[in-house]
């Protein structure tokens, strides 16, 4: 089977067949770069981070890129309050993303432009959209007019009057249309701005990312991808600008989109406060596990975020590095990525299924003798390859916590365990009992309370 996508434009599944076989082309949609991005932010980044090494194994090339939005006015805002810079901020949070990114274990893309370095790129495609008809200029601004482009709202299937009753439209005299979004904005002296035609400004935030595209791949690209919450208006606004700046070609091929995460019941977002950010949750839980997590389910659904759904990968994860340990002795040479995996990931990139598969090797594995236990050795670490997971030394998977840090959690876990007894509830006793045991902590129970020590590697 071959690679098989769902299109967001389409509302079908179908095969990817890039423009140029040795050259796939996909831009993915990054941060705006003004505080810490939160785990939702990074579904994205690990998925799409999945698709591009699968894309290379089969093409033997690739080029991603994943923008970076320097200039915002939530950064101005920033910069502002604390008098420094836009560039303060945005150094420091461009560096902390890439930092939390890699925990994650994402890759770097091919390029990560930024919106900052790409002003004249930005400028030259306003100019061409005005020259074509579809842009106008008003009181210092640049505006493309949708009425322009009579197939805006084809990605999101609605007509512009039922998709502008459900966004935030800036209304503004100098507009022809309510619907009509900034290419080009005025700015004043305490704000950030580059000369233009229309006065001293900066860009709106949709042309960045069409400028960008057709600077780095050209003006058709394979794929683009992103979150959902961008397919109104941001995708929508790329499509039709790019398209009439470009003489109608088609903008992307394929559009992706990833489903939101949930927590608590309601979409994770800044506004509504319920947020948990990558930067703090690296640090409180084994990243593989937060890996594991954005990974259990299908890309397209929404995933419901909890404190338990972390448990749970870094249990399921205990196992799995539990059985790679108890391989230690067997030596593989060179691993490849077992074909069911790749089947499950031709899917649609089912990583349920790659889960799945994952978990059926490794019970295998566990009761595999003689030569067959390298044969299934091979197979565990390639397919935990493909979705990048299962490559740490075991020693290092179980050593986690090992200068203290993660007393606490243990003793959590030994409370809980002898409450557990006490309510003759010895099904999760016991379970706490081999989770801890996987972890190499070993317990002892003594007329004076539980003893645990750290069992060496």
């Amino acid at each position: 089977m071959s690679l098989h996508l769902y299109n967001s434009l389409t509302r079908r599944v179908e095969p990817f067949v890039p423009i140029d076989p040795a050259r796939p082309t996909m831009y993915v949609c990054g941060p705006t770069v003004y505080n810490y991005v939160h785990i939702g932010n990074a579904r994205g980044p690990v998925v799409f981070g999945v698709l591009a090494d699968l894309l290379r194994r089969r093409h033997g090339g690739l080029v991603y890129a994943r923008n970076i939005t320097d200039v915002d006015d939530k950064i101005n805002a920033a910069a502002a309050e604390q008098r420094v810079p836009i560039s303060a901020i945005t150094d420091r949070f461009a560096a902390a993303y890439r930092e939390d990114m890699a925990a994650l274990g994402v890759r770097a893309p091919d390029l990560e432009p930024a919106a900052t370095a790409h002003i004249d790129q930005i400028i030259a495609m306003i100019q061409r959209l005005i020259e074509n008809g579809h842009a106008y200029a008003a009181e210092g601004h640049a505006l493309f007019a949708i009425g322009s482009f009579d197939r805006y709202g084809k990605l999101s299937r609605r007509d512009p009057e039922e998709m502008l009753a459900g966004a935030r439209v800036e209304v503004a005299p100098y507009k022809r249309d309510a619907g009509d979004f900034v290419l080009w904005k005025p700015s004043s002296d305490d704000l950030p701005g580059w000369d233009s035609p229309w006065g001293r400004g900066r860009p709106g935030w949709h042309i960045e990312c069409s400028a960008m595209a057709a600077a780095h791949l050209g003006e058709t690209i394979d794929i683009h991808a992103g979150g959902v919450d961008l397919q109104f208006p941001h995708h929508e606004n790329e499509i039709a600008q790019s398209e009439c700046a470009h003489g109608g070609k088609v903008f992307a091929r394929h559009w992706l989109h990833n489903g939101m995460l949930n927590f608590g019941g309601a979409k994770m977002s800044k506004s509504l406060g319920n947020i948990e950010k990558v930067h703090d949750l690296v640090r409180a839980h084994p990243p593989e596990a937060l890996r594991y997590a954005l990974l259990s389910a299908h890309y397209r659904q929404p995933l419901d975020w909890s404190d338990t759904l972390v448990e749970q990968s870094v249990r399921t994860l205990d196992r799995l590095y539990g059985t790679l340990r108890d391989l230690a002795d067997v030596e593989v040479d060179g691993i490849e990525i077992p074909a069911a995996i790749e089947a499950a990931l031709d899917d649609d990139l089912s990583t349920p299924q790659a889960l799945a598969e994952i978990a059926r090797i490794a019970a295998e594995a566990r009761k595999a003798e003689g030569d067959e236990r390298a044969a299934r050795k091979r197979e565990l670490l390639g397919a935990g390859l493909a979705l990048g997971l299962l490559q740490q030394d075991p020693a290092a998977w179980f050593a986690r916590g090992a200068d203290g840090g993660d007393d606490a959690r243990i003793q959590g876990l030994i409370d809980e365990r002898a409450a557990a007894k006490k309510n003759r509830d010895f099904a999760r006793s016991d379970a706490i009992r081999d989770q801890l045991a996987a972890e190499g902590i070993l317990l002892e129970d003594t007329p004076q309370g539980v003893r645990w020590v750290r069992r060496r590697a």
